[in-house]
């Protein structure tokens, strides 16, 4: 019973962690990213914009578009010069894509067109020592002709707020945002924009989304979406998760097998009682329900303590790793080593509590139908002869 209840706490409270670490990575990333995006297959701006809107404001999952402008460019603050990627948004539409307004940690999210204002990430602030109101020369890729030749293109920014999202997978680092109309005008794009930026209620709903998209709009429209940049670290996480629950469901498939032998020195111990039984008239069935209850009683038990011991560990496990540093003085997660992880992160789903609930139950009942139909085997004569 200890055992089957020690593998299901440890598989609830492992799962628990890993959802957790999950739900972070998908908080840390789509916050950032891109769910679905819209643009031109022939790299052209798009500008018919407000028709695209309603377009895509019909289809399922949908629930707020903004357009954008995007494009690479060079920061350069007192000689320092940073590759970065410029976004051009509006931040009235933005906010409803996006979680970048509501990170602002210094100044605000203040774009208005013409005033050329531009909001960094906190880790691009700190490492060249950018403060807010400092002016800071973007250059872009694109050139201009002059009396004196071909010089690059560039403007100056007034640095107007500091957003924070975690320093993970460099979006701190490498981001920017301006006002769309400087955008436009900074990439020459007169009034077309880059793209069409989607949120969804399902995050997961992205890829049917995009196939649906394509259906409905021309073959002059590109549909991409998150699948395609983190597809492949969210399945990664998907499938870790998997093979985590079944290698750990082995510890309940030990437990299951303690409890076939255990099971069989009952039988071979209560032999005589057994034989003494099936004189008085009990049933071969009878001794086998009586062994298969006693089977089904011990995993029940188990998966119940475990179940209770699982929640309680799963759901203070962020707690107890925060007294285990204080004892000890120690950082077992810091965000600079581990991306943006400095807790242990923890949710528990009910989904994979009855599915470890069923795989217990179900392993503690399959280890008891050898031992009870032993014991129902027994004939009464074998069994005392030697009495």
């Amino acid at each position: 019973m200890i055992g089957i209840a020690l593998g299901v706490t440890v598989l609830i409270t492992v799962l628990s962690v890993m959802n957790g670490f999950d739900n972070a990575i998908r908080d840390r990333i789509f916050n950032m990213a891109t769910q679905v995006a819209i643009t031109a297959t022939n790299g052209q701006p798009l500008t018919q914009t407000i028709t695209l809107k309603q377009k895509v404001s019909h289809q399922a999952h949908v629930i707020a578009s903004a357009p954008y402008v995007s494009g690479q460019g060079m920061l350069i603050d007192q000689g320092q010069p940073h590759p970065i990627m410029i976004t051009g948004v509006l931040p009235e539409l933005e906010k409803n894509v996006s979680e970048i307004p509501h990170k602002i940690v210094e100044g605000h999210f203040s774009l208005d067109p013409g005033h050329y204002n531009i909001v960094l990430g906190e880790e691009l602030a700190l490492s060249l020592g950018i403060e807010i109101g400092d002016k800071v020369n973007i250059i872009t890729p694109h050139v201009a002709l002059t009396p004196v030749g071909i010089i690059p293109r560039f403007k100056t920014f007034t640095v107007s707020g500091v957003f924070r999202v975690g320093r993970s997978f460099g979006f701190e680092s490498s981001m920017a945002y301006i006002a769309l109309k400087d955008a436009q005008t900074l990439f020459q794009l007169g009034q077309g924009v880059t793209g069409l930026r989607l949120k969804l209620n399902d995050l997961y709903a992205a890829p049917c989304v995009s196939s649906a998209l394509n259906k409905v709009l021309s073959p002059s429209y590109t549909v991409t979406d998150w699948t395609s940049t983190f597809g492949s670290l969210i399945y990664a996480i998907s499938l870790e998760k998997r093979m985590m629950f079944f290698i750990l469901l082995l510890l309940i498939a030990i437990s299951a097998f303690n409890l076939v032998s255990s099971l069989m020195m009952v039988v071979t111990d209560k032999q005589s009682d057994i034989a003494i039984l099936r004189t008085l008239g009990a049933t071969p069935s009878t001794i086998l329900s009586i062994f298969m209850v006693q089977g089904c009683v011990i995993g029940f038990s188990g998966t119940i303590l475990g179940l209770i011991g699982g929640i309680a560990l799963a759901s203070q496990v962020s707690n107890i790793l925060n007294v285990i540093e204080h004892v000890f003085h120690v950082q077992i997660f810091a965000s600079n080593v581990y991306f943006f992880v400095d807790k242990l992160p923890s949710k528990i789903e009910l989904t994979d509590i009855i599915h470890i609930c069923l795989a217990a139950l179900g392993m503690s009942l399959l280890a008891t139908i050898y031992p009870a139909l032993k014991a129902a085997r027994t004939l009464p004569a074998e069994a005392l002869r030697y009495e």
